[in-house]
C-alpha cells in the first residue's frame, strides 16, 4: 500500500493539471430545496438526436452528480437535468444575487429578483435542473466564450466547461454526507 499511495498522489495531481476552471455566471430559485434532493435524472428533448458531444456532457454530468451522492433513476427524480449548447450568440436574461451558500444559510425565499442581462457570445453551455414536484427551474450555470474559450470539439474543453459550471452547484444529496460518515465510523470499529 506505501508504494501504490505516491503513485495515486502522481494520478490525482496530473488529472488536476489537465483541468482548467472556466469563469461562469449562476443562477438559481429562492424556492429551491437544494438540501432536500437526493436523485435525480437526465432531460432528453423528444426526437433529439445524440452525438458524440451529447454523450461526453452527459457523462461529465452523470460522473459530477454521482460524486455529489445524488442517485440517478428514471422513478420521480427530484432533479431533472438539461443542457443546451448555443452555437449562436444570444440575449439571456439571468440575476444579481448572493451567493448560493450565503442564501442557503437563511434560505430567505423573500429576496427580489435583481435582473441581469447577458449578450452571451457564440459558444455557450448552459445547465439547468428543474424541481420536478414543483415544475420549474431552481439553479442554471453557463459558460460562455464572454468568459472563457470553449471548444466545443474538443473533449477537454467540454468536460472543463462542464466540470466548472456544477463547481457552482455546492449542494451534496442529502443524506450523503451522514450515510459516509456512518461507512466511515463502521470501518474504523474493530
Amino acid at each position: 500500500m506505501t508504494r501504490l499511495y505516491p503513485l495515486v498522489l502522481l494520478i490525482v495531481f496530473s488529472a488536476c493539471l489537465g483541468y482548467k476552471e472556466l469563469p461562469v455566471e449562476y443562477d438559481y430559485s429562492y424556492k429551491g430545496n437544494f438540501k432536500k434532493y437526493r436523485t435525480f435524472d437526465m432531460m432528453t428533448a423528444v426526437g433529439s438526436q445524440q452525438s458524440m458531444t451529447n454523450d461526453i456532457i452527459e457523462k461529465s454530468i452523470l460522473a459530477r452528480m454521482k460524486f455529489l451522492g445524488y442517485k440517478q433513476t428514471e422513478n420521480k427524480p427530484h432533479l431533472l437535468i438539461s443542457f443546451k449548447m448555443f452555437a449562436d450568440s444570444l440575449s439571456f436574461n439571468g440575476y444579481m444575487q448572493p451567493t448560493i451558500e450565503e442564501w442557503a444559510r437563511t434560505e430567505n425565499e423573500n429576496l427580489d429578483y435583481e435582473k441581469q442581462k447577458f449578450d452571451l457570445n457564440t459558444g455557450t453551455l448552459l445547465i439547468q435542473f428543474y424541481d420536478r414536484r414543483q415544475n420549474r427551474s431552481v439553479w442554471q450555470g453557463y459558460a460562455t466564450t464572454q468568459y472563457g474559450s470553449i471548444d466545443f470539439n474538443n473533449d477537454r474543453h467540454l468536460k472543463n466547461a462542464v466540470i466548472s459550471i456544477l463547481d457552482k452547484y455546492r449542494f451534496w444529496a442529502e443524506g450523503f454526507i451522514e450515510g459516509q460518515t456512518q461507512i466511515a465510523e463502521k470501518d474504523l470499529t474493530p
